[in-house]
């Protein structure tokens, strides 16, 4: 019986964007050089808006105040990162059948879909846009990027976050108004290490990849 893969999943507790960004990067060119396994880097940020290389992204930062902006190479537009967010990257070497990349938007659209259908909450697409919904809310945001075929980049859910923070923008070129969250939904927030479990099965799911904690790894 052939070997299911594995990825490592690592929770960085809070980091700013920066930071976690130039790990993203490293981190996938080693993947590239078959250095390092693929990983989901799972993380908080501090307040931050992000712009992807949609034209309109700049348009649509509405009133930013203090908040970074910082320019990446994902797709999409225009998001807002903070606090009671759950940041996912996957740092994935694509197998030569997976080189698509609106499957892999799709594989992380199911993921997020199977952790909020855990939590009571029927989360669903919402074509044509990109991301995850429910009751007319968007619960999570997805951009991702290539590189030498390893993806970057990767899924905002929200879990708590000040919904307000999204009046900095127009997320995704939407109405500010258009953002959820699981705890507006009036679903419990599951605790940070219960939720991180979840998603890295659902991605694991998806992907078809074993997830394997970093501190099992170590010790196996």
């Amino acid at each position: 019986m052939e070997e299911i893969p594995h990825f490592v999943v690592r929770d960085l507790g809070t980091l700013d964007y920066p930071a976690a960004l130039a790990f993203q990067r490293r981190l996938a060119g080693e993947r590239a050089d078959g250095h390092a396994p693929d990983t989901l880097l799972l993380v908080e940020h501090p307040p931050v808006i992000t712009l992807g290389r949609r034209r309109t992204s700049r348009d649509h930062v509405v009133a930013p105040g203090a908040t970074p902006i910082v320019a990446v190479e994902r797709g999409g537009d225009v998001t807002w990162h903070g606090p009671g967010q759950l940041v996912g990257y996957p740092i994935f070497l694509l197998r030569p059948d997976e080189r698509d990349v609106h499957r892999v938007l799709r594989q992380l659209e199911q993921a997020l879909i199977d952790v909020l259908s855990g939590l009571g909450l029927p989360a669903e697409r919402q074509p044509p846009h990109t991301g995850v919904w429910c009751r007319g809310k968007k619960l999570a945001s997805i951009g991702v990027s290539l590189t030498r075929w390893v993806t970057l980049h990767g899924f905002a859910l929200n879990v708590d976050p000040d919904l307000d923070e999204f009046r900095r923008i127009q997320p995704c070129g939407l109405a500010p108004d258009v953002m959820g969250s699981i705890a507006s939904l009036g679903a419990s927030p599951p605790r940070r290490s219960d939720l991180v479990d979840a998603v890295a099965d659902a991605v694991g799911r998806a992907f078809g990849r074993r997830p394997v904690r970093l501190g099992a790894l170590q010790h196996s």
